[in-house]
């Protein structure tokens, strides 16, 4: 199969039917075609574009149509969907374009009957932008909240809470980052090379780096670079993927050669192997997981960048008591909504409850209290996720010290590219630091007498 925009309506069709992850649809959807890297772009643009912008377009469905979108059968709301995020989002594409290859999907997918609704949805759409009367911004919206979940596509729950914290022109702003395509930053592998080869590397490639203050192994990608696999150095492990903000996180932990580390939620493997190349590869890691399939590839990160420090643990960290008072430090990456990352992952936005939210909280309570028996007297644990609800943060962190006395926060001592809070920890909110949101935060034991 070769028409993107097919493909694109078959991934999207298993996301609304089966409740599928948008990226486990989308490579399913790849691995049954020839597409070559520009129709790929398109189609990844389409299926990621419309889960994000979902409430969005059911807004402009709801205004225009008859039928409410949640009233239309499934598959043309799909179909919809496709044509619309094009018109609303893709300058590129001519409108004439949008509307004749989306009125061509009805007709190829059981809706023949129904194309010239399609085609007269679309094409209003299209006269009333033309008029400056497009229904997102024309509307009388009755709050900030709801105003800013339509214009920007999220749950209420969701940008009630970023204004409590934030206020509402800094939600405005942390809506539109995580609208946009991510970027892509490098971890330099200081054992295998240096961030002057590997910027040379890329620019002979015509592929634009830039570094990132007070990250000395940290390189962003600039613009479309293709397959990861096919970069510079990639098989010589001269670098691994690595957002920069989750890079800070082993900085924070700054593990030592000849150091026992305990990484307690160690898969795919990114902090792991990093605090490897922090310890030159000397001393110890137990990296522990209790998924055997995401372990897997942190083997695979780990012999590609020829670590041979890491020692590798399958199962749950509550369930190790032969780790209590082992290591000179510990990470706990914990298990977390990954509500700071919400423009990589495009349907995560609408998968999380306030319920779930509080379930994961009390799991990453438990997860916090175990590790921190794996810790000798007088060492360090780092505590961190990629999210910003202060129930998986600074809740967490706050019940643990009023519980455990003899365990204070550490204010980081390193130059970071995010000033810690006036409590010692770190919070990245990605409209202004321009990286993922991550909260870390490092806890000391006080020795026992």
């Amino acid at each position: 199969m070769q028409n993107p925009r097919q493909i694109a309506f078959l991934a999207l069709r298993e996301v609304h039917r089966r409740g599928a992850f948008a990226d486990a649809a989308l490579d399913r959807a790849f691995s049954n075609s020839q597409l070559n890297d520009l129709d790929r772009r398109l189609v990844t643009e389409l299926v990621y574009g419309s889960v994000r912008r979902m409430r969005s377009i059911d807004f402009i469905i709801d205004k225009l149509a008859t039928k409410k979108s949640s009233q239309q059968p499934p598959e043309l709301r799909t179909i919809l969907h496709l044509g619309l995020y094009q018109l609303e989002y893709l300058n590129q594409i001519p409108p004439s374009a949008a509307v004749n290859t989306t009125v061509q999907l009805a007709k190829e997918n059981g809706f023949s009957g129904l194309s010239s609704f399609v085609n007269g949805l679309l094409r209003q759409y299209i006269r009333l932008t033309d008029n400056n009367l497009n229904p997102l911004t024309v509307t009388n919206y009755k709050s900030t909240v709801e105003r800013l979940g339509i214009l920007h596509s999220f749950p209420e729950w969701l940008v009630k809470l970023w204004i409590e914290q934030i206020g509402e022109t800094e939600t405005e702003q942390l809506c539109e980052w995580f609208n946009q395509s991510p970027t892509i930053d490098l971890r330099i592998n200081p054992l295998k090379s240096s961030i002057a080869q590997i910027e040379a590397a890329f620019k002979s490639h015509n592929i634009s780096t830039s570094r990132i203050p007070n990250l000395p192994q940290a390189l962003r990608l600039n613009g479309s670079i293709g397959a990861i696999q096919n970069l510079p150095g990639y098989s010589e492990g001269w670098w691994t993927i690595q957002d920069s903000s989750a890079q800070l996180v082993t900085h924070l932990l700054a593990p030592q050669p000849g150091e026992t580390i305990i990484d307690a939620c160690a898969a795919p493997g990114g902090k792991t192997t990093h605090s490897a190349e922090l310890m030159q590869d000397e001393g110890t890691i137990y990296a522990c997981d209790k998924t055997a399939s995401r372990l897997k590839k942190l083997k695979e990160n780990a012999d590609r960048l020829q670590m041979k420090s890491i020692k590798i643990h399958t199962g749950d960290s509550r369930h190790f008591p032969e780790f209590v008072n082992l290591a000179d430090r510990v990470l706990l990456d914990a298990p977390c909504s990954g509500l700071g990352t919400l423009h990589r992952r495009a349907d995560a936005r609408w998968h999380h409850t306030p319920e779930n939210i509080q379930q994961q909280s009390q799991l990453q309570s438990e997860l916090l209290a175990n590790a921190a028996t794996f810790v000798k007297s007088g060492g360090v644990l780092v505590y961190a996720t990629c999210t910003i609800h202060p129930l998986e943060n600074e809740t967490v962190i706050r019940s643990f010290l009023d519980s455990n006395p003899h365990w204070q926060i550490e204010p980081p001592t390193i130059d970071l590219p995010v000033q810690p809070s006036p409590e010692g920890w770190v919070k990245v909110w990605p409209h202004r630091h321009h990286m993922d949101g991550f909260f870390m935060v490092r806890l000391k034991q006080l020795k026992k007498n």
